[in-house]
């Protein structure tokens, strides 16, 4: 049976993810610890194709002690850019220790209530995936 001359193929383009790209936010406080989550964010940023946000914290308000914060995080992502080779993931910002601490407690389980403008949000973590288990058809 020929082909028909009329007919083309249809050129069907990939549909667009429905899950937002994730990001890694990781504490620099200048240890050992710090720096070892930086890293492995920085190679999971890559392998999932994620961003990571470099954070300095702060506890007392001032330009002076934004900048040292902010000088401190951008050394570290120059060390682990250097070990782990990954480059154009991240970012490096400076914000309050307050925030942070918000943060880790959602991450550890406590409810974390985002509001703004356009609603609200409820962040909280997930629930652990099992290894070997995978849901049945109507979970």
């Amino acid at each position: 049976m020929a082909a028909d001359p009329h007919l083309e193929p249809i050129r069907l383009l990939p549909l667009p993810s429905r899950r937002p790209v994730p990001s890694f936010l990781v504490d620099v406080d200048g240890t050992a610890a710090a720096d070892r989550a930086l890293n492995w964010a920085l190679r999971e940023a890559a392998r999932r194709e994620g961003t990571v946000l470099a954070v300095a914290a702060v506890d007392a308000p001032g330009e002076a002690g934004r900048a040292a914060a902010l000088a401190r995080a951008d050394a570290a992502v120059v060390r682990a850019v250097a070990e782990t080779g990954v480059a154009g993931r991240v970012r490096t910002v400076v914000a309050e220790r307050a925030l942070l601490d918000a943060l880790g407690t959602a991450g550890r389980g406590g409810d974390l209530v985002l509001v703004n403008g356009t609603g609200r949000a409820l962040l909280r973590p997930v629930a652990p995936r099992f290894p070997g288990r995978r849901p049945g058809s109507g979970a």
